[in-house]
């Protein structure tokens, strides 16, 4: 009656012992992100922010031909004012794809002009503050004999 026992109960044991690391779900290998320099950047910035603005710009078109259809059939002012609204969305998008594009070409030039285009120049005065003051008003040292230099 035992081995009888045993072997009822040796498929539910060897099920038992069945490794599950199958069934669980698959571990993804760490993803090695290579660190972009200021360059790389800027143009992956610039790829991504311009695909946005193309495809608002495609879903603005598609909202503007439905609202449109509605306006006509319905030919309710109001339909008509969105679609107005919705033509003056779309052409800002347009304009601001060009802003990025501008913004993009500015940072890349002003990363080759780095020179310094402002010049100051310093003059030092070497002198008593009452010798300065006689060259700066000469009224006051109307009496006085100075030299111009």
């Amino acid at each position: 009656m035992e081995s009888n026992f045993e072997n009822q109960f040796k498929n539910i044991s060897d099920s038992l012992n069945t490794n599950f690391d199958a069934h669980l779900p698959v571990k993804a290998d760490k993803e090695i992100v290579l660190k972009q320099s200021g360059e790389e950047k800027v143009d992956s910035d610039y790829v991504q922010v311009r695909q946005n603005l193309y495809d608002l710009i495609d879903t603005g078109k598609d909202a503007i031909q439905n609202i449109l259809d509605v306006a006509k059939a319905g030919d309710s002012p109001r339909a008509y004012e969105v679609v107005s609204q919705m033509l003056k969305t779309v052409s800002e998008m347009n304009k601001d794809v060009l802003d990025v594009h501008d913004k993009v070409k500015k940072i890349k030039e002003d990363k080759y002009n780095l020179t310094q285009k402002n010049t100051t120049n310093n003059t030092i005065y070497v002198g008593s503050t009452s010798e300065l003051q006689d060259l700066i008003n000469p009224d006051r040292s109307s009496g006085k004999d100075i030299k111009k230099v």
